[in-house]
């Protein structure tokens, strides 16, 4: 037959339920025995039931093993409070040096602008004179740069434009030669008017008679 699963849940009837606490508690004592004996560890196990009474199972003492853990627990949490306080201080030394910096580039970011050149000796306004010349030239070759970016794109641009100009050109060239093409065949038919027209009327009769009729 097999077995149902057992559901997770408060077992209501009473009965059953103090049944199912002393199988369970008694497998529970037993595995704990079973866990110091074949693994040598320390097992401290206790139980209070539904109605208040204690059931324990200790390998060595339940006091000693409770003491050990208060005492594993309290080094636990001295060695987080220990890494924290690190932490924090590290964070405070940092935040500390960030400060500085910061204090550091705006003093010279209004030395740059100008502000503040009253308290400084030679040697700084000479630092000064050198970081602008540095900042000048990158700023002209960057300048230049683009300049020469703006001539290329306009030399493309220019290009592009007589190319379309060609073409244009050549569209308004083709209408000049159809027309000198329309005109030599008009006077080539000129031309052809001083050709004699046949003769195309009927005539019955003797050919002597039909040219007295065209003498005058």
């Amino acid at each position: 037959m097999v077995r149902g699963k057992t559901q997770m849940k408060r077992i209501e009837n009473d009965s059953s339920r103090q049944v199912t606490f002393s199988k369970r508690r008694n497998g529970l004592l037993k595995k704990a025995f079973e866990l110091s004996v074949l693994c040598d560890a320390e097992v401290a196990l206790v139980i209070f039931s539904p109605t208040g009474r204690l059931y324990e199972f200790a390998s060595l003492s339940t006091n000693k093993t409770i003491e050990r853990y208060q005492r594993h627990m309290k080094e636990l949490h001295d060695a987080k409070s220990k890494v924290s306080d690190e932490h924090m201080e590290h964070f405070k030394e940092e935040s500390i040096t960030l400060e500085k910096k910061i204090k550091s580039l705006e003093q010279s970011k209004r030395k740059l602008m100008g502000d503040d050149v009253e308290t400084c000796s030679i040697e700084e306004l000479q630092q000064l004179e050198t970081q602008l010349d540095k900042s000048l030239s990158s700023i002209r070759a960057r300048k230049n740069a683009l300049f020469m970016e703006r001539i290329d794109k306009l030399y493309e641009e220019e290009k592009l434009l007589l190319e379309e100009n060609a073409m244009l050109k050549e569209k308004l060239e083709m209408p000049s030669s159809f027309q000198s093409g329309l005109d030599q065949e008009r006077d080539d038919n000129d031309d052809d008017d001083g050709i004699p027209e046949v003769e195309t009327e009927l005539f019955i009769g003797l050919p002597e008679s039909r040219k007295n009729r065209w003498m005058p």
